[in-house]
C-alpha cells in the first residue's frame, strides 16, 4: 500500500505508552529501509500518555508491504504500550524484472519530438545500469542510467547541445524510486523522489530526432558498437509510461519486442543481500575455524568515514587487522605480532558511500589481498611463518578505542563460506552488539547539496562540511557573500578609487564581478565592463544603480542604420532580458531615430540618422537603464557594394545605490510595513541598518504555524536573533559595550541554514549557534512579513535585505499610515567621514561632504593639493621681484590665474581661501601687477599670518602652520583692508595715501596674476 500518515496511541487504560519511535518499511519482509526526513533517519515523538492519539503526516509518502515500529523511548511509569493505525490507500501496477540481459524495444512513428513525458519506477542492488536509451541517425540521443548509484540524464540533445544532469544518490539500496522527466523544447523538468530539477538543455535545438524505438533496460541490439561499456539495468521497473503509452501493460499484453529476455517475468525477484549496519559502538563477531593454517574472509563495505577498524582476529601469535585509513585500505604483513610490522596499503578514495569488495587469502609466507575484484598485491613473507587462527573474527572495531567502523557490510564470507547472519540474528552463533540487522541506514549528506554558490560538499558519517575556497563566498555553506553590493558601500568603508569585486545580490544567484569605482566626485560611479560589440555584462547592479549610460556608435559608409523601405529597422541591440530595441544612442525607447533626428541636425533632414542619408557617423549615450547592458547589436544593410561599418560599444557606467540608502521611517509605536512572506527554508540571510533613540522594539517578523523568525532591539545594549523550525525556539543575543539607542547608524547580520545560527552587530559583536544533529532543518512560515513597528519600534531602518533581496521600504512607506520614506540624520553617523572641516550636508538618500571652507576636495575633503615653490627671501627684506625669478627659475607647483581686464576692479578687492599646512614660512597667495604693486599673504617662520602690499600687516600671532584648516577672507574697498582669520580674528587697516593693485593711477588697466601657495627656504 502507499502510506501517507501514521498515528500511534498507548496501551489502554495503563502507565504504557511509547514517547519516540522509528519507522522502518520494506516490500519483502527483508532489507528494512528506515524513514527519511530533512536529510535525517527521521525519529517521530510519540505519545505522553495512554489515551490520546498522536497522528504524523508523512512528508514523503512511501510504499510498502511490510512496516515496523522500532521504539526508541517509553513512559517512565511503565513499560512499551502501543496502539498503530496506518493511513493510505491501496497500490498496484505492473512490474517487470530485468535480468541484465533483455531488453524491452518500443518502436513508433519517426517524429522529430518538441515534448516528452518520460515516467517510470526503478529498484535495483546495482549502481550501474542503463534504464533507457534511444537515438536518432542524426547525432540526437537520450539516455538516462544509474551511474555510481546516481540518476544520470545523459546528453540530452543534439551533437550541437550536449547536456549532462545528474541526481539522487544511493540508488543502490533496492528500494523504490520514481523517475520523471519533462522536456518541452529546451526546457526540462526532471524529478526524482519529488525532487525536482529545472534546467535547459545545451546548443540550439528545440527538437529531438529520435528513430523509431526507445530502448528499456539497456542498450538496443542494432549491429551498432555499444560505447562506454555500459551495462544494462539489473532490477524491477514498473509503471513505464512514455507520452501516455503503458510501456509495462505493452509488454505484458506482448505487444512489444523482448525477444533479448531468457526468462521474463512480470514480479520483481528480490536478491538475497543481507546487510548489516554499524554504528560508533556496534560490533559483530561471527565464528570461524580454530587453530587453522589459513585465513580466507571477504566482505563488501561501503561509508563516508576516512578511517575505521573493518576486521580483527586475534591469531595465536599476533593480531591480524584490516583498516581503512584516509580512504585506503591497510593491512599489516606478516609476521602479524611483529611491533616494526609494515602495512600494505592499497584501494584510494574508498569512503566514497560506494559499495567496495574486500576479499583476504593469507597462508604459508603468501598473502593476497583483492578490492574490488582488481588483485591489488601477492606478498610473501620474507621469514618462516606459521599461521595459527584464533577461530573468532570481530567486524566493527570493538576493543579498539577511537577506530570504530560506521557504515554498512554484507555478503561476509568466513573460511570460505558466508556467514550465517539469521542464525546470529536468533543468537545461535556469534554474538553482535549495536548492529541493525537486515538495513543499510547510509544517508547522503551531500545529496541534495546544501553548499551554495559552487562549494564543494564533503563528508562523513555524522555531518557535512562545506570548503568555499574561491567562490567568493563564506559561512557553513558558502550562503554570504565576501564582497560588497556596490561601489557605495566600499565608499563608505573608506576606501579610495581602484577596482573592486561587487555582488549585488549578496547570496542570490548572481555570482560577484569586477568593477571600477570612481569615488573622487559627489556620486560614485562604477564602470562595469568594456566590451567590444557583444557586451555580456551583470544585469542587476544597473537595476540597483540611480543612474547607468552606455555609449554605442555606428561609423559606417553605405551602411544604413534605422531606415528601410518596410519600416523594420536594418539594426537593433539587445539588452536586458533579451528584449530588442530599436532607438540608438541620444534617443528613447519607442522612438525610432538617432540622437541628430532627436537634435534636428542629421545630415539630411529627410532621415533621423546620418548613418540612413550614407554620412559618416552615428553616437550617443543609451541612458535608461532598465534596459542596460547591451548584450548583442544586430547589424544588417551590409551587402551593398562598397559597404562598411564599425560598432563600437562602450563600458556600462552607473552611479550611486538606490538599494543602501532605501530607508524607511516608523514613527508611531504601532506602524509597520508588511511584504510578502519570507521564502526561506533551508538558507535565510538578512541585513539592515537601524537607529533609533527607543530602548527595545521588534526589527522584523514572520510567524509560521509554530515556525517563526524575528529579529529585535531586546535592550539598550542587547539585539537577539530568534526562530524555531520544529525543534523548539532558538535564541542568539549580541551585547554591545555602549548604548545602541544613540540615533546612530549600526548595521545587524543574521544567518541561519542547516548547519548553524549566526548573528553579527557592526561587524564587532558575533554570536553562533551550531544546528542539532538531528531534527527539522525546513522553516515554514505563512504569515506576512512584518518590518518595524512591531511592539513599539521607533526609528528608521534601511537597506534591508533578505537572501540576497532588497525589500523597497520607501516605496510601501508612501501608502502606509504611520510610516514615511527615507530617513533623516545621516549626518550623525557619517559627519565623521567628513575629514580637514569639511560639513556634512544631508541629503534624501545620504549625505555629502561640503569642501568649501577647507583647503581639500574630494568626497570626504581628504584629497588636497600640496603646492611648493621655493626661493630665498630673509624675513626682513621681501622683493616681488625675487618671487618673479623664483617661480620662473623652477618648476615650481603652484596655482596661476590670470585675470582678464573685465575680471579687474582697481578700487576693491574680494578674496577668499582656506589652507592646511605644516610648513614655514611659506607664501599662501600672491597677486602681482606690471608695477611695484602687489599683494602677497605669507606665512612667517613661527607660523603667523602677515599681509604685504608692499608694506607689512601683522594679521594673526597665532602659529597657524599647524596642520589644521584655517580659512581667510580678505576685503579692500580704497584705502580700507578688512582681514578675517578664522571665524574670530578679525583686522582692519587703513592705507594712509591712495594705492591701486595693478596699476598706479583710477585709469591704468594693468592684467593682473595670482600665484598661489609656495614654501619659503632661507
Amino acid at each position: 500500500m502507499q502510506v501517507s500518515a501514521i498515528a500511534t496511541q498507548g496501551r489502554y487504560s495503563s502507565s504504557d505508552w511509547t514517547t519516540q519511535y522509528r519507522l522502518l518499511y520494506s516490500d519483502t519482509g527483508r532489507n528494512w529501509k528506515p524513514y527519511h526526513q530533512d536529510g535525517n533517519i527521521w525519529a517521530f515523538s510519540g505519545n505522553s500518555n495512554s489515551e490520546s492519539s498522536v497522528r504524523h503526516e508523512l512528508q514523503q509518502g512511501i510504499v510498502a508491504r511490510f512496516l515496523r515500529l522500532v521504539p526508541l523511548d517509553w513512559s517512565e511509569e511503565g513499560r512499551i504500550g502501543l496502539r498503530i493505525e496506518v493511513y493510505g490507500c491501496a497500490y498496484w501496477a505492473d512490474v517487470i524484472n530485468f535480468d541484465g540481459q533483455g531488453v524491452i524495444s518500443y518502436r513508433f512513428k519517426k517524429m522529430k519530438i518538441i515534448k516528452d513525458v518520460i515516467a517510470l519506477r526503478f529498484k535495483s542492488s546495482e549502481s550501474e545500469g542503463v534504464i533507457l536509451h534511444g537515438e536518432g541517425q542524426q547525432g540526437d540521443y537520450i539516455t538516462l542510467e544509474l551511474h555510481k548509484a546516481k540518476l544520470l540524464l545523459n546528453q540530452y540533445g543534439s551533437i550541437l547541445g550536449h547536456t549532462s544532469v545528474t541526481t539522487g544518490s544511493l540508488l543502490d539500496d533496492n528500494h523504490w524510486h520514481s523517475v520523471v522527466i519533462e522536456r518541452y523544447r529546451r526546457n526540462v523538468n526532471f524529478t526524482l523522489d519529488r525532487h525536482t530539477q529545472h534546467f535547459r538543455t545545451n546548443g540550439e535545438f528545440d527538437h529531438l530526432d529520435l528513430d523509431y524505438e526507445l530502448s528499456f533496460g539497456g542498450m538496443p541490439y542494432s549491429g551498432k558498437p555499444v560505447g562506454g561499456g555500459r551495462k544494462n539495468f539489473k532490477g524491477c521497473m514498473e509503471s513505464i509510461n512514455y507520452n501516455g503509452d503503458n510501456i509495462t501493460d505493452l509488454a505484458r499484453r506482448k505487444k512489444l519486442d523482448m525477444s533479448s529476455f531468457r526468462n521474463l517475468t512480470f514480479s520483481c525477484v528480490e536478491t538475497h543481500t543481507f546487510p548489516v549496519f554499524f554504528n560508533a559502538t556496534s560490533f559483530l563477531q561471527l565464528p570461524g575455524r580454530a587453530n587453522h593454517n589459513a585465513v580466507s574472509v571477504g566482505f563488501q563495505f561501503r561509508t563516508w568515514n576516512s578511517d575505521g577498524l573493518l576486521l580483527f582476529s586475534n591469531l595465536d601469535d599476533g593480531t591480524l587487522e584490516v583498516s581503512l585509513e584516509d580512504g585506503k585500505i591497510t593491512l599489516p604483513l606478516f609476521p602479524f605480532h611483529s611491533k616494526q610490522n609494515p602495512s600494505k596499503v592499497t584501494g584510494s578514495g574508498l569512503n566514497d558511500g560506494q559499495w567496495h569488495a574486500i576479499r583476504l587469502v593469507a597462508k604459508e609466507n603468501f598473502a593476497m589481498l583483492t578490492i574490488d575484484g582488481e588483485e591489488a598485491s601477492a606478498v610473501r613473507s620474507t621469514t618462516p611463518l606459521t599461521i595459527t587462527t584464533g577461530g573468532t573474527y570481530h567486524l566493527g572495531g570493538k576493543g579498539r578505542p577511537g577506530r570504530s567502523f560506521q557504515g554498512c557490510m554484507q555478503a561476509i564470507l568466513v573460511d570460505d563460506q558466508p556467514a550465517d547472519l539469521h542464525a546470529v540474528e536468533k543468537g545461535t552463533v556469534g554474538a553482535f552488539e549495536n548492529v541493525s540487522l537486515d538495513m543499510c541506514a547510509i544517508i547522503d549528506r551531500c545529496m541534495p547539496n546544501h553548499c551554495e554558490h559552487g562549494g564543494r560538499c564533503k563528508q562523513t558519517w555524522d555531518s557535512f562540511s562545506c570548503t568555499c575556497d574561491g567562490t567568493g563566498y563564506t559561512g557553513a555553506t558558502c550562503h554570504t557573500s565576501i564582497y560588497e553590493p556596490s561601489c557605495e558601500a566600499y565608499k563608505h568603508l573608506g576606501r579610495s578609487s581602484d577596482s573592486y569585486w561587487i555582488d549585488p545580490d549578496g547570496s542570490g544567484p548572481l555570482g560577484p564581478f569586477k568593477v571600477n569605482c570612481n569615488m573622487t566626485g559627489d556620486c560614485v560611479c562604477s564602470c562595469i565592463c568594456v566590451c567590444g560589440c557583444v557586451c555580456v555584462c551583470p544585469f542587476p547592479y544597473s537595476i540597483n544603480a540611480e543612474y547607468c549610460e552606455q555609449q554605442i556608435a555606428y561609423n559606417c559608409r553605405m551602411s544604413r542604420l534605422l531606415n528601410t523601405p518596410d519600416g523594420t529597422p536594418y539594426t537593433w541591440w539587445v539588452g536586458r532580458g533579451s528584449e530588442k530595441h530599436f532607438y540608438w544612442g541620444g534617443s528613447g525607447p519607442g522612438i525610432q531615430k538617432c540622437a541628430c533626428g532627436i537634435d534636428r541636425n542629421c545630415t539630411d533632414p529627410k532621415y533621423d540618422c546620418n548613418c540612413d542619408a550614407d554620412a559618416k557617423e552615428d553616437s550617443g549615450l543609451l541612458i535608461y537603464k532598465e534596459h542596460l547592458p547591451v548584450s548583442q547589436v544586430a547589424v544588417g544593410d551590409t551587402n551593398r557594394p562598397g559597404s562598411e561599418a564599425k560598432l563600437t560599444v562602450g563600458p556600462l557606467r552607473c552611479q550611486g545605490d538606490n538599494n543602501y540608502w532605501n530607508a524607511a521611517s516608523f514613527t508611531t509605536p504601532s506602524s509597520y510595513l508588511h511584504f510578502a512572506t519570507f521564502q526561506g527554508e533551508t538558507s535565510a540571510d538578512i541585513s539592515f541598518y537601524f537607529k533609533t533613540s527607543a530602548p527595545y522594539g521588534v526589527f522584523l517578523e514572520n510567524l509560521g504555524n509554530t515556525d517563526f523568525i524575528r529579529l529585535e532591539l531586546k535592550s539598550p545594549k542587547v539585539v537577539s536573533f530568534s526562530f524555531d523550525v520544529g525543534n523548539g525556539p532558538v535564541e542568539l543575543s549580541v551585547h554591545s559595550a555602549s548604548p545602541l539607542n544613540d540615533d546612530q547608524w549600526h548595521r545587524v547580520v543574521a544567518e541561519r541554514n542547516v548547519k548553524e545560527a549566526v548573528l553579527q552587530l557592526d561587524q564587532t559583536y558575533r554570536a553562533s549557534r551550531r544546528a542539532p544533529a538531528q531534527g527539522h532543518t525546513r522553516l515554514e512560515l505563512f504569515s506576512q512579513l512584518y518590518v518595524g513597528g512591531q511592539r513599539g519600534f521607533l526609528g528608521c531602518i534601511r537597506a534591508l535585505r533578505m537572501n540576497g533581496i532588497t525589500l523597497d521600504l520607501e516605496e510601501r512607506a508612501k501608502v502606509t499610515p504611520g510610516v514615511k520614506p527615507g530617513c533623516q540624520g545621516h549626518c550623525t553617523s557619517f559627519g565623521m567621514y567628513c575629514r580637514n572641516g569639511g560639513k556634512c550636508v544631508e541629503k534624501y538618500n545620504g549625505y555629502l561632504c561640503d569642501c568649501t571652507d577647507t583647503a581639500y576636495d574630494g568626497p570626504s575633503c581628504t584629497k588636497g593639493t600640496r603646492l611648493s615653490g621655493e626661493f630665498i627671501a630673509t624675513d626682513a627684506a621681501f622683493s616681488p621681484m625675487a618671487l618673479t625669478q623664483t617661480f620662473s627659475s623652477r618648476d615650481a607647483r603652484v596655482l596661476t590665474h590670470q585675470l582678464t581686464p573685465r575680471e579687474v576692479n582697481l578700487t576693491r578687492e574680494e578674496l577668499a581661501f582656506s589652507f592646511s599646512t605644516s610648513n614655514a614660512p611659506a607664501i599662501l597667495l600672491y597677486v602681482s601687477s606690471k608695477t611695484q604693486d602687489y599683494l602677497a599673504v605669507v606665512l612667517r617662520q613661527n607660523g603667523e599670518i602677515r599681509l604685504r602690499e608692499p608694506f607689512s600687516i601683522d594679521v594673526d600671532q597665532r602659529n597657524l602652520a599647524n596642520g589644521q584648516p584655517h580659512s581667510i577672507n580678505m576685503s579692500r574697498v580704497d584705502r580700507s583692508i578688512t582681514i578675517q582669520v578664522g571665524t574670530t580674528h578679525t583686522h582692519t587697516h587703513t592705507r594712509k595715501r591712495k594705492c591701486n593693485v595693478g596699476g598706479r593711477g583710477e585709469k591704468s588697466k594693468k592684467f593682473l596674476n595670482f600665484w598661489v601657495g609656495s614654501t619659503i627656504t632661507k
